[in-house]
């Protein structure tokens, strides 16, 4: 049976580099994904309300000239659309409000914790609490990592998941939060959606299985309604078995595990009508 075609969003440009892999993901959940520059979209910014799904990719948005993605989540804070005098910031959280979802991947999720679309703590999603910073390392990391989904969450996009095993690459991947009270309501709320753990499953701070030093081993966040999602790790890259490590080596599933985030997104769309296909 043909899935229904959901059309979803895909940004490339201006250093984005993981553009193809992560439509195609989305292709493969079942999306009709669409790549458009940054730049274009700016332009015509209500043109994303065309879509049900907007993926940021990874990459090095902007040369993460000021950090990593801090350029363009400027520019859509407090830079005004031309014609129309409101924020990009704007047009995200009405597209949030009309029930749709969006996934930052990487550079991406670096990107929403600095407009502070999350973790979007009291449904605030303007307010910047979280940073995404050097890895205590000091070094770009490019390793694969296992992570604990946290079963307290209510990220759509984990829906059934508990362990999965996933690949970052970055050098800018160290959670902190601005002050103790918003850590705790980060944790109280839900908002950790996936945590650095070992082989085994246990969630943990030790290097190198938690590669940055992210407080309370913080892999991915969500926003209250769960329908904004952002990690480190790269699901993209992993959504057949042959680009696993070990896979000539060891019994796998068809599917790798980052596909099952995709899949996630598309159903929880298609259950609950939200547009744009």
């Amino acid at each position: 049976m043909r899935k229904k075609k959901i059309k979803s969003l895909v940004l490339f440009g201006n250093g984005i580099n993981c553009e193809h892999e992560t439509a195609y993901a989305n292709k493969l959940a079942g999306f009709e994904a669409d790549i458009v520059h940054v730049d274009e979209m700016m332009k015509h910014p209500k043109s994303i309300h065309r879509y049900a799904f907007i993926n940021f990719p990874g990459g090095f948005l902007d040369g993460d000239d000021l950090g990593s993605a801090k350029a363009q989540a400027v520019k859509w804070k407090y830079q005004s659309i031309e014609g129309s005098g409101g924020r990009f910031l704007d047009e995200l959280i009405k597209f949030i409000s009309h029930g749709k979802i969006i996934i930052g991947i990487c550079n991406g999720f670096q990107l929403l914790v600095k407009t502070g679309l999350l973790p979007g703590i009291g449904g605030e999603h303007e307010k910047q609490t979280t940073t995404l910073t050097a890895n205590d390392s000091g070094r770009f990391e490019d390793r694969w990592v296992t992570l604990r989904v946290n079963q307290g969450s209510h990220c759509i996009f984990t829906k059934d998941m508990d362990k999965i095993y996933l690949p970052v690459r970055h050098g800018e991947g160290k959670c902190v939060v601005d002050t103790t009270d918003n850590r705790a309501r980060m944790i109280d709320g839900g908002h950790i959606v996936m945590q650095y753990a070992d082989e085994a499953g246990a969630v943990t701070e030790a290097y190198p299985d938690n590669p940055n030093g992210s407080i309370d081993s913080v892999a991915g966040l969500c926003d209250e309604t769960g329908r904004i999602f952002g990690l480190m790790p790269h699901p993209e890259a992993f959504v057949h078995y042959t680009q696993h490590p070990r896979w000539t080596r060891e019994a796998l599933g068809v599917e790798g595990d980052g596909l099952k985030l995709f899949n996630n997104a598309y159903k929880y769309i298609l259950e609950n009508e939200t547009g744009g296909f």
